[in-house]
């Protein structure tokens, strides 16, 4: 049995994408957070404060909606139900510098995001899940001194 050219061609380059070159990027972990690529803030120290993200009856919500931290605390996003994110847009936190990025819409129950609370002490930060910002799911950070 022979094998034509363009089969074993196509073969190869089928093998390379799907085998995955060595070079290639690795996919990210399910349970890395967004924070872990975060440019600069304040560094995890503080307590872990978790945040549930639910889609029921009731809506789209975090559960506690409005929490009160230090700079340095981890506010882990975790999934119950539905797909979320939360995301400190810049123009609803104005003057706030380092704010974190967006983090990964989380799609699996239990998937986590982890946030470290930036350094801005007097200030009440806003988030929200970019798909859900309209039907009232919002958040609100209030950074102690």
């Amino acid at each position: 049995m022979s094998i034509s050219k363009p089969f074993m061609i196509t073969a190869l380059l089928f093998a390379a994408a799907c085998g995955g070159a060595k070079d290639a990027p690795k996919p990210a972990d399910a349970g890395a957070s967004a924070a872990d690529a975060a440019p600069s803030g304040p560094a995890p120290t503080g307590n872990v404060i978790v945040i549930e993200m639910t889609t029921d009856e009731k809506g789209s919500y975090y559960a506690p909606k409005d929490i009160t931290a230090k700079p340095g605390d981890v506010l882990r996003f975790t999934l119950v139900t539905g797909v979320h994110n939360a995301n400190f847009v810049a123009d609803s936190n104005a003057g706030v510098p380092n704010l974190p990025p967006a983090t990964d819409m989380l799609q699996l129950p239990g998937q986590t995001a982890d946030v470290v609370v930036p350094n801005a002490p007097g200030k009440t930060l806003y988030y929200h899940c970019d798909p859900h910002a309209a039907l009232g799911m919002i958040g609100h950070v209030k950074v102690e001194n």
